[in-house]
């Protein structure tokens, strides 16, 4: 492909000062909420002017490679990625999952603007490394990880990605009501809401709700439970892994499906008893959920598109 013909797409992001700016108006009004809240309000300038200057040498150098597109990700939900497009992505790790769920395959490329701040664990390459590393993407030389992502339909149709995790629950994290469907295995429950992990997202939010529950339970705790909260497990492993948030047992709830393991061609079905206030988001995008209101049922499992992250 002749750099004339190749689409390139660089994802970028506000900055914490951006975001002050447009709420407060001016810099100075903005300066002094940060200041009445006791930030650091010169952190917030400086990682504006790094990340900035970050996107004036990335944009220069893509321009050289294709016909470049920049995307502020507040458009990523209702943009169409051009099907041989390059993804450049140019934030923090949490701009790269939630970019993943609008491709169609297209290879992304994550770059670390500010590697002070930002751990980059989806962001292998840093600034200063795009001169090299871009000219062996255009060439193909470049390695591409795979990456399993979970789906989840709800009977009216609507369909949501997640490339780390989903939550099922309430909005306000209230205990939750629902039925659950795992297998052979029907109960009725009421929880502080359900957790379904990738691979990715095993040793993020589902990390957190494994060490609290294993503290609780000490010399009881299962093992599958330790080895996951320890390692996690592969980014392209074929399962998804779900926990029960503080599941509450009563006559009306039980709490026998807590923990479990969905496998291709497998799903764990979820209906809402939830009159009002239930969702389902993915990636912690709240904004971007689904409403999951009594009568509702979802069915998660394993999507069959995968990202393609480039290392």
């Amino acid at each position: 492909m002749s750099d004339a013909d190749r689409k390139i797409i660089l994802v970028t992001r506000t900055t914490r000062l951006q975001e002050l700016v447009a709420r407060y108006n001016t810099v100075e009004q903005a300066r002094f909420q940060a200041e009445h809240l006791g930030m650091d309000f010169a952190d917030f300038i400086e990682e504006d002017r790094i990340y900035r200057a970050a996107v004036y040498q990335i944009e220069n150098g893509l321009a050289k490679h294709g016909r470049l597109q920049r995307l502020d990700r507040q458009f990523l939900p209702n943009f169409l990625f051009p099907p041989q497009c390059l993804v450049v992505v140019l934030g923090q790790d949490g701009l790269v999952a939630n970019t993943l769920k609008y491709l169609k395959g297209q290879a992304l490329l994550g770059i670390n603007p500010d590697a002070a701040r930002i751990d980059g664990v989806l962001l292998p390459f840093n600034v200063d490394d795009f001169s090299k590393v871009m000219p062996e993407v255009i060439s193909g030389k470049r390695p591409v990880r795979n990456i399993t992502m979970a789906r989840v339909r709800l009977n009216d149709g609507q369909e949501l990605l997640a490339v780390n995790d989903l939550f099922i629950g309430m909005r306000n994290h209230v205990s939750a009501r629902y039925e659950m469907d795992f297998g052979e295995l029907h109960e009725r429950q009421s929880s502080s809401g359900i957790i379904i992990s990738t691979g990715l997202g095993s040793t993020g939010w589902l990390r957190s709700v494994l060490t609290g529950a294993i503290a609780i339970a000490g010399g009881e705790s299962n093992q599958k439970m330790e080895i996951m909260r320890e390692k996690g497990f592969a980014w392209e492993a074929e399962k998804l892994v779900f926990s029960v948030r503080e599941p509450f047992p009563s006559r009306a709830s039980q709490t026998s499906i807590i923990f479990g393991e969905i496998e291709n061609g497998n799903a764990l079905r979820v209906r809402s008893q939830m009159p009002e206030g239930g969702i389902i988001f993915s990636d912690g995008m709240a904004a971007d959920g689904l409403e999951f209101r009594s009568g509702l049922e979802a069915s998660i499992s394993i999507a069959e598109q995968r990202g393609h992250l480039l290392h």
